[in-house]
């Protein structure tokens, strides 16, 4: 089977900063055909923004392709802000795009924290999604936080981990989010730098069956790791601002008559497969495909050619 791989690289032929309130300014780009099928694209992190090359995941000739950074990342301002920045906040702002653009309904399109955001949105708007595509599934429970910041992850990556427990000491390491929040939120910005670098290098050196220094190296550059850290920190700390654990799950059935794919590799470190069989038994018409030699990372081959499958079966 030869495997799909991604579009050429194309620009904007709009973009725009969308007053969101509280001081928030959300850059929105749109690229492809002005008159293609809507699509939002909704990225991880939280706090990891965009990047040109997500475009390239849909055919610009079929796709009206909208993607925005989420507050406080990317191009959105003020940078790496916490006031205002909400799970809520966020659906809010997808709706906001929306309606700014004149669009009635659109395709969803989301991996990681995007998973999570995009379900968000779908189950308090299901009439305005023609579908949902998702990848690593991330339904921000708390035990889904503790495999990855706490212990589990760190059975699978001991010398990377040590890096991640060095700026923590030992009597704060029972609850590593919380010791991180106190340097991420803290008043000094040596310190917030230094505990941005070190959370974001952990994720940027494990999402991804096989390593990739440029995806690690980028991940701890200044700006980039700050919001990355502050913002992703700030939504696990708070548990994602969900009335209760596993929330999505429990409004899952609000997507019973959404069309949807859900990609999911197998090795995913990060977004372990168990969220996306349970997603996948809560939501059973969606389409389901385990990637067998596959991690965390939109980028990995098997993955890749399922998102564009996907991409493409929805054009039509």
């Amino acid at each position: 089977m030869t495997l799909r791989t991604l579009y050429p690289p194309i620009e904007p032929f709009a973009t725009t900063m969308l007053q969101a309130g509280g001081g928030h300014a959300v850059y929105v780009e749109q690229s492809g055909n002005p008159k293609g099928k809507p699509v939002i694209f909704v990225h991880g992190g939280p706090g990891g923004g965009t990047d040109p090359a997500y475009r390239r995941q849909f055919d610009p000739a079929a796709y009206r392709i909208v993607m925005f950074d989420q507050r406080g990342c990317g191009k959105s301002t003020p940078h790496a802000s916490l006031d205002d920045n909400t799970t809520w906040h966020l659906v809010a702002d997808m709706e906001a795009i929306r309606a700014h653009l004149a669009i009635d309904r659109w395709l969803v399109f989301g991996g990681s924290w995007g998973s999570t955001l995009s379900l968000a949105y779908a189950e308090m708007h299901p009439e305005r999604c023609i579908g949902l595509v998702l990848r690593g599934i991330f339904l921000l429970r708390r035990a889904e936080i503790l495999w990855y910041y706490q212990e589990g992850a760190s059975w699978l990556f001991p010398d990377l981990w040590e890096g991640f427990l060095a700026l923590i000491p030992v009597a704060e390491r029972g609850d590593l989010v919380a010791a991180y929040n106190r340097r991420l939120t803290g008043a000094d910005r040596a310190v917030q730098l230094a505990a941005a670098k070190a959370w974001s290098l952990w994720e940027g050196s494990t999402i991804s069956l096989l390593p990739n220094a440029e995806r690690a190296s980028r991940f701890v550059s200044d700006d980039f790791a700050l919001a990355f850290a502050r913002i992703e920190n700030h939504y696990f700390h708070n548990r994602g601002f969900f009335e209760t654990d596993g929330w999505l799950l429990t409004n899952a059935h609000k997507l019973r008559a959404i069309p949807g794919v859900i990609v999911q590799g197998r090795y995913d470190m990060a977004t372990p497969p168990l969220s996306a069989w349970d997603l996948r038994k809560a939501w059973p018409e969606a389409d389901f495909h385990m990637v067998a030699d596959a991690g965390h990372a939109y980028s990995e081959p098997g993955i890749l050619h399922h998102l564009i499958e996907a991409t493409d079966r929805f054009r039509a």
